[in-house]
């Protein structure tokens, strides 16, 4: 294997998994604090059974979550030194931003889960609060800093050197705001949509049901408001694209002709030999309207571009696909859930109505995976866009599959690790007989 297909697959296998911890790290103190914040007010023991078992959990995944992003930040180096070699000094703020975050976030922690009757209980509560906002400020921190990579700026590059370096600049690139915010709902919606769909299938199976629908309506009431104004951001995205990088936006939608009242392509298969894509459904205009805002505005097509530097159309346009379709059948069941709450409360007592929610509880992360496979691979062959390309960024060094091997044994074991430790949580639960006061 090369040493740069060995290095894409390395980066690509653990960012997969540490995506998968840190939106959990950022999103779980959230539940935790509001069904605290329940208990505080009703002094019902279910919520205090069930606020110590998500602390548990939110202890679990920040463990995990600083292993495996530890793991990534050695990767970085080791991967890609010439990158770092020009990227480090101006994307080091948001790095060493959090890294600060994190600490907080580990100090509010400790206070969390050992200052049960030690602390007043107001102090407690609010040390919550800031594990979760540190958390989602670590992850807003690092995705500004892959946002630079997407809309580099806060430098000058002039014969082939980076000078004038303005990290200010460069930590609030472009593309920071739209990949943060989308982002950040794409962690709440799947977080929230994979924490309810667990506990709906308890409720499924009638375990400890009066907890189990208590959690399952706090988790997807985040959930639902998320995947609800995830459009939004995703329309914001879209434009940011067509605006910085239309060959991605020509790679997301497989268009191969620059085209003025461009359609939008649902579904489909992409054939890169006849540069078509078959058996979709099209809207007409559709796609300069989203990208531009005018239905007869132009999208500029594959065929613009040079051949070396476009993405894997296919890949891009599959992820992309699954990304919206997903996005759309979660916003749609959140919808149903606000409907259920407010209007069909009878739902609540139907078993299809959990089984819904339980079949859904993975799909949030597969759309959540599905977007950063855009966001990555539709740079490519770019490691920071337009500036430097993935292949003169990688390491001379040889050997690097054995780093890979490495990386897939670890993350394998904190994976098992981590499903054993939670499947042990939710059978403790289950155990416990808890009665309102």
């Amino acid at each position: 294997m090369e040493n740069i297909d060995a290095a894409r697959l390395q980066m690509a296998f653990t960012l997969i998994f540490h995506i998968v911890f840190a939106c959990i790290g950022m999103v779980m103190p959230f539940f935790m604090v509001v069904s605290h914040k329940k208990w505080l007010n009703t002094r019902n023991p279910i919520y205090l059974t069930l606020t110590k078992s998500w602390q548990k959990g939110v202890a679990i995944f920040f463990v995990t979550g600083a292993v495996s992003g530890t793991a990534l930040s050695f990767e970085l180096g080791l991967l890609w030194p010439e990158f770092m070699k020009h990227a480090g000094p101006i994307i080091g703020m948001p790095f060493s931003l959090e890294g600060a975050a994190f600490f907080v976030e580990a100090v509010a922690l400790g206070f969390y889960l050992y200052g049960w009757k030690k602390i007043p209980e107001t102090f407690h509560w609010f040390t919550g609060i800031i594990v979760g906002i540190s958390g989602v400020m670590s992850g807003i921190l690092v995705v500004s800093a892959n946002g630079w990579m997407n809309a580099p700026s806060g430098f000058d590059y002039i014969n082939g050197e980076f000078l004038n370096i303005d990290p200010v600049k460069a930590l609030f690139n472009p593309a920071w705001f739209t990949q943060a915010l989308h982002m950040t709902l794409a962690a709440f919606t799947a977080t929230g949509f994979a924490v309810a769909g667990i506990h709906a299938y308890q409720v499924y199976k009638k375990c400890n049901v009066e907890l189990h629908k208590k959690a399952f309506k706090i988790a997807i009431t985040f959930a639902a408001i998320a995947a609800i104004l995830q459009p939004l951001s995703g329309d914001l995205s879209a434009k940011d694209i067509a605006e910085r990088q239309p060959v991605k936006l020509a790679a997301m939608e497989a268009h191969y002709e620059t085209k003025k009242g461009a359609p939008l392509y649902i579904g489909g298969i992409v054939d890169n030999e006849t540069q078509e894509v078959k058996y979709k459904l099209e809207i007409p205009n559709a796609l300069s309207f989203l990208a531009f805002g005018v239905f007869n505005a132009e999208v500029k097509g594959l065929n613009d571009f040079p051949k070396d530097e476009q993405p894997n159309v296919a890949m891009v346009h599959y992820a992309f696909q699954t990304m919206v379709g997903l996005g759309s059948l979660l916003m749609i069941a959140g919808m149903l859930f606000f409907v259920a709450k407010y209007k069909k409360k009878s739902w609540f007592n139907m078993p299809k109505f959990w089984l819904l929610f339980a079949l859904l509880a993975p799909l949030g992360f597969v759309a959540l995976e599905a977007g950063w496979i855009v966001t990555e691979v539709g740079r490519q062959p770019w490691i920071i866009h337009n500036i430097m390309k993935t292949k003169d960024a990688v390491t001379p060094m040889p050997g690097i599959v054995f780093s890979l091997y490495t990386y897939i044994a670890v993350y394998t074991i904190l994976t098992i690790a981590v499903t054993w430790l939670m499947a042990r949580q939710i059978k403790f639960l289950n155990s416990v007989k808890t009665n309102e006061a």
